[in-house]
């Protein structure tokens, strides 16, 4: 539910999927309560003015931002993609751990080098990273990053 608003457009999607997400909510009768918590995540998990202000709102920043795989490739063309198909399709494996002891949080890729290179993956992802270690570092975590079984971050 938190990507709705890009039905309308990417930009600002978060702001027009928060406003999408109150009517659906409000409509189909959740708590007035639980609605708040709802649409303030969705509102605030955007790269461009996300903020985890809850951790609800964390969890979903964490879960969005680190979902980058080969399956969300819609387009079957390799030779059309642009830099987001081929860094999303060059990730073969993807896994968000959480140790609990260690307080850590872990994203772990496995990416195709033949595809993209990790810096490719930077230049399109630092932001969103960026945004996972300020929201790791909310909930008292640490955020690492892990490509190819390099620690990165």
């Amino acid at each position: 539910m938190h990507d709705i608003g890009n039905v309308i457009k990417r930009v600002d999607h978060s702001q027009s999927g928060t406003i999408m997400s109150f009517r659906i909510l409000d409509k189909i009768g959740f708590d007035e309560s639980e609605i708040a918590k709802i649409i303030k995540a969705i509102g605030n998990h955007d790269v461009g003015n996300g903020v985890p202000i809850s951790p609800m709102a964390a969890a979903l920043i964490l879960a969005d931002k680190s979902d980058v795989r080969r399956s969300r490739v819609r387009n079957s063309d390799i030779n059309s993609f642009d830099i987001h198909d081929m860094v999303n399709y060059s990730v073969t494996d993807n896994k968000l751990k959480i140790d609990m002891d260690k307080r850590e949080v872990y994203l772990i890729l496995e990416v195709d080098n033949h595809f993209c290179t990790v810096m490719d993956y930077f230049s399109i992802f630092m932001e969103r990273m960026k945004l996972c270690e300020k929201t790791a570092m909310m909930l008292g975590l640490k955020f690492k990053l892990v490509i190819n079984d390099q620690e990165v971050i």
